[in-house]
């Protein structure tokens, strides 16, 4: 399935304000990633149109089944790049920026023979 990039950055970011929030407005997405909040609007628009996402009356957005396995699937790869990175010496703040744009990008074949490798190296 493809969704385009800046659609993965929204879901992630959904997902992790989730986790460290309880919840997720709009305005908390617009100060996580630094766009406006029409930026916001409109994605969040998209992401309802493709069944990424749910708004309730109060304007909370909570992640379908299919949105929540998108964002699942990016956060994962963001995590075990930043990792990987900052083990092989890159100052943490470079390492999660340069991880936010190879998650996008990177195959499934290396992603996974990297996960192996990082799994070697702490065991």
């Amino acid at each position: 399935m493809y969704i385009h990039e800046s659609a993965e950055d929204y879901l992630e970011a959904i997902l992790r304000l989730r986790e460290t929030k309880g919840y997720v407005r709009s305005v908390d997405i617009s100060l996580l990633l630094g766009v406006t909040k029409p930026s916001v609007s409109f994605a969040m628009k998209k992401l309802r149109e493709n069944e990424y996402i749910v708004m309730d009356a109060e304007n909370l957005i909570t992640l379908t089944e299919k949105g929540e396995e998108i964002a699942m699937r990016v956060y994962d790869r963001h995590k075990t790049i930043s990792s990987f990175l900052m083990r092989i010496g890159v100052e943490e703040a470079v390492a999660r920026e340069d991880a936010c744009r190879i998650e996008h990008d990177i195959s499934d074949e290396t992603f996974n023979a990297l996960r192996r490798h990082l799994l070697k190296l702490e065991s």
